[in-house]
């Protein structure tokens, strides 16, 4: 590497440094997300035509760790309208990695489904409906680790603590080494108490956050990328990618 790209990856690391340290900046971020939330903010982005749920610093992130990884499976829990899982086929196609998508929900319904299956990246998809921790589901998904050598897991299904925690424990061993999980809506804890359970069954407390805090105290094979959950600032995934060290 030359000294100029040298310098300015050492520039980025320090910045990225300083962000994580940052609490004033944490605390600001957490207010205008708070304040843009009013809107759905999240809501309203679509790729390639589909909604995705998701805050564009994390479909971001999440670019450059498909490029990083170069996995052959995506195994996403949460389907909704589809976006999620078409960027993440969409970025294998893009990058030409030889792989697949498979997704769980536990409902999909009829009109996403037709959408997505009509879609030119669905060549890429498979789909299961029910529960990812029902186990007759979970092996399905498994099946499609015969072969692979990369996979990566996005937990984006049911938020409770119980639920995040099951699936945690039930794929996380899917997951190959130097490989990550993502965990989306980990901000749930950092929200106001109440906020999130107006109608919703999760909260402050009982969320993805508390799940991978009660996963990681007993599973030391995974640890919080720092440097990844810090730099996205405005993000839905608080401290939530966990890379396999062992």
């Amino acid at each position: 590497m030359n000294k100029e790209l040298q310098k300015f990856y050492d520039e980025r690391k320090q910045s990225l440094k300083e962000i994580r340290e940052d609490n004033e900046l944490k605390n600001k971020s957490l207010d205008w997300m708070l304040h843009a939330d009013k809107y759905k903010y999240s809501y309203n982005f679509s790729w390639m035509g589909r909604p995705i749920i998701k805050y564009p610093n994390d479909m971001v992130v999440q670019q450059e760790l498909i490029w990083k990884i170069k996995p052959d499976l995506i195994i996403e829990t949460g389907i909704a309208h589809g976006g999620s899982i078409i960027f993440s086929a969409s970025m294998l196609r893009m990058m030409q990695i030889e792989g697949e998508v498979v997704a769980v929900d536990i409902d999909i319904r009829d009109h996403n489904r037709k959408l997505i299956e009509d879609h030119p990246m669905y060549r890429n998809i498979t789909m299961y409906e029910g529960d990812s921790t029902d186990r007759n589901i979970f092996l399905k998904v498994k099946s499609h680790c015969e072969g692979k050598k990369n996979v990566m897991l996005i937990l984006d299904s049911n938020h409770t603590h119980e639920h995040v925690l099951n699936e945690l424990n039930l794929y996380s061993g899917l997951v190959s080494l130097g490989s990550y999980i993502i965990l989306p809506d980990t901000f749930i804890e950092f929200f106001p108490e109440g906020y999130s359970s107006v109608n919703r069954p999760w909260d402050k407390g009982n969320n993805p956050y508390t799940a991978m805090k009660s996963f990681l105290s007993s599973n030391k094979n995974f640890v919080i990328d720092e440097e990844i959950s810090g730099k996205a600032c405005i993000t839905e995934t608080i401290d939530g990618y966990l890379k396999r060290v062992k």
